[in-house]
């Protein structure tokens, strides 16, 4: 049953890149992975404006047009080459401001040289006329002004470029902030997932426990059939405020898929991973009713939820791999929508 499933899973995956390369041969997008990821969104990231916004552009769109999008939704592709770019900005801006710095000092020797040549004058030939004298200081004034008039402007343009530097920081930051959020629920996404599965990994242990729980919303496809992609929109927004306010602040949580919520939880033991677990499924089969076409009796969302610990697991990989194995299993069984992973040849509970 399982190897079928994974046949069936496979079978679907490459029928939508199937899909994705045939839009973006037929309007002659240029195979970049950033594009690739903003045609996978129109296609399955549950992001109606995103796939009106990608239509609208017709054959043939632009590059320029197809990074306005990605970056309008924050997909993580999109961001990283704006941050890429800003900081090429900013380098270009250093390289100006080193050059006009490096042309004052220039402008201060050729006065300060001036200056001394002058007293070297005066004092070779202490009978040197008034009329000289005054000629050569008005000659030293005049190379003065010159000089002020530079360091003005040189002012002015470092103000500039220090206030495109600041601005430029600050865009990158959000760049980089965009990279680590879903665009739809505004939750962490993928990328941050990974570093926080990493940064808590390191440091759990038995005595310091730490827990995974993954809940994936069942036959997401079948609802956007039945219900229209704005409505499952609003449905995936309106559950993850529902999950943000079941947990504590310092808890993560995050929006790993299409139909996938992940959770981290420090300082826990299984059962009370599999405790918070059944709470967030009640919260969320209180506060949403849904019918899908697979499960017609209206009622609570359908959910699956896996749960691992982190000192169980070998590395975060391995730690997503596990609670990603217990998730399938309670898909696989609705009466037990709740599975923890444990170790050895019993391997849920």
């Amino acid at each position: 049953m399982q190897g079928v499933q994974q046949t069936g899973a496979a079978h679907g995956a490459s029928e939508e890149l199937q899909k994705i390369t045939v839009f973006m041969l037929k309007h002659q997008i240029a195979g970049l992975p950033r594009n690739f990821e903003l045609v996978h969104e129109a296609f399955t990231g549950g992001n109606p404006d995103l796939a009106r916004e990608l239509a609208a552009l017709g054959s043939r769109p632009s590059q320029q047009a197809l990074d306005q999008i990605g970056l309008k939704h924050r997909l993580s592709a999109h961001c990283g080459v704006s941050a890429e770019r800003l900081q090429d900005e900013m380098l270009k801006t250093l390289t100006r401001l080193s050059d006009q710095l490096s042309l004052g000092v220039t402008q201060k020797r050729a006065f300060t040289n001036s200056v001394e040549g002058v007293i070297r004058s005066i004092r070779e030939d202490v009978t040197v006329g008034i009329d000289q004298l005054l000629g050569e200081l008005d000659l030293l004034s005049s190379i003065a002004g010159d000089m002020v008039k530079a360091e003005t402007v040189l002012s002015s343009d470092v103000a500039r470029g220090l206030e495109s530097l600041k601005a430029a920081d600050r865009a990158i930051r959000a760049s980089q902030a965009a990279m680590k959020r879903d665009h739809l629920t505004g939750l962490a996404n993928r990328i941050s997932l990974f570093q926080t599965l990493e940064e808590v990994h390191a440091t759990a242990s038995p005595a310091k426990p730490s827990a995974l729980v993954l809940i994936e919303i069942l036959d997401l496809p079948g609802l956007q059939h039945q219900y229209g992609d704005e409505a499952v929109s609003k449905l995936i927004k309106g559950l993850a405020g529902i999950f943000r306010k079941a947990i504590k602040k310092h808890d993560f949580i995050a929006r790993i898929e299409a139909d996938t919520f992940a959770f981290v939880f420090e300082g826990i033991n299984a059962d009370e991973a599999h405790i918070i677990a059944e709470r967030l499924f009640t919260t969320a089969e209180n506060n949403l009713v849904f019918a899908s076409e697979t499960s017609p009796g209206v009622g609570g969302l359908p959910l699956a939820i896996g749960h691992a610990m982190a000192h169980e697991a070998a590395d975060p990989t391995s730690w997503l791999a596990i609670a990603k194995t217990a998730t399938m299993l309670a898909r696989q069984n609705p009466r037990q929508p709740i599975i923890g992973y444990k170790p050895g040849q019993r391997q849920v509970a």
